[in-house]
């Protein structure tokens, strides 16, 4: 199997993983503050990822690859956590997680400028045709929501995409699991110190469900997703591998119907639908 089937296929798996970030967080948020969420799910990651780099005895990274760190560490593991779960608290999973449509243009854009890489001028179509359809969708109003929730949304998605093609360009040099673990760690003296001030002040009246949410988010959508993407994005192309993020939304639109028993209503289908459908182009042409 060639390089870029690889990437390929590790890509879909980060996606799949990734899928139902939002749902657990919907859930997550119901007993957690969207703050303390973020900062103990970050914590939790980042404390597995600086063991396993210990035990493992990575080097450390080189002195100019901090700074590409800080970008992964301020757009993919805090910025895009942080605003999602303030969105969730106005807007349902089901109605968020089309938003992420918007992601596969941002990295892919992303990709482009810091990666070098230039697809066939087709490619861009058919990624802003699935940019346009997350547009008309929130346009329409479609789903329960508030204009609050979907500018957080459009907020995580503008500080995702640099996260997520630095990271990748990175993964190239150091691997995806050390690049994931490493940003974590750089995060983990914010994070505590925002846990501590943020935790909440009786724990013990948290539901299970909330518990479980935090631990989906904690160790897959914070650890092990990253792990796959980055090295999907890496062998695979930050480019092209990028538009998997456009079936995102559908597969997170089914979870958020099975798990938390969200309406998803006929605007929510249509532009999941279509989102999906560009996939196709935009490999063909990546």
């Amino acid at each position: 199997m060639d390089k870029s089937a690889i990437g390929w296929g590790s890509g879909l798996l980060g996606i799949l993983i990734f899928s139902g970030t939002l749902p657990a967080t919907r859930v997550a948020i119901g007993g957690f503050d969207p703050v303390f969420l973020t900062a103990a799910r970050t914590v939790i990651a980042a404390l597995i990822g600086g063991l396993a780099l210990g035990l493992l005895r990575q080097a450390m990274p080189s002195r100019g690859d901090f700074l590409s760190l800080v970008v992964v560490a301020l757009g993919a593991v805090v910025g895009f956590p942080l605003l999602t779960a303030l969105a969730l608290e106005h807007n349902t999973a089901a109605r968020a997680t089309v938003f992420v449509g918007l992601l596969p243009l941002t990295t892919a854009i992303f990709g482009s400028l810091r990666g070098g890489e230039t697809p066939h001028p087709v490619f861009w179509l058919f990624s802003l045709a699935g940019a346009a359809g997350v547009a008309v969708f929130a346009l329409t109003r479609g789903g329960d929501g508030s204009l609050t929730g979907d500018l957080f949304m459009l907020a995580a998605v503008a500080v995702c995409g640099p996260g997520y093609a630095e990271g990748a360009i990175l993964s190239r040099k150091m691997g995806g699991w050390q690049v994931i673990c490493w940003a974590l760690v750089l995060s983990l003296p914010f994070v505590l110190l925002l846990a501590a001030v943020t935790r909440p002040e009786d724990w013990q009246v948290i539901a299970t469900p909330a518990w479980m949410g935090l631990g989906y988010v904690s160790v897959f959508s914070m650890l092990l997703g990253f792990v796959f993407w980055y090295r999907g994005l890496a062998l695979g192309g930050i480019t092209g591998v990028s538009q998997l993020q456009l079936l995102q939304p559908f597969m997170s639109l089914v979870l958020a119907a099975l798990v938390l028993h969200e309406a998803v209503e006929l605007p929510m289908i249509l532009a999941a639908g279509f989102i999906v459908l560009c996939v196709a182009g935009a490999k063909r042409f990546a």
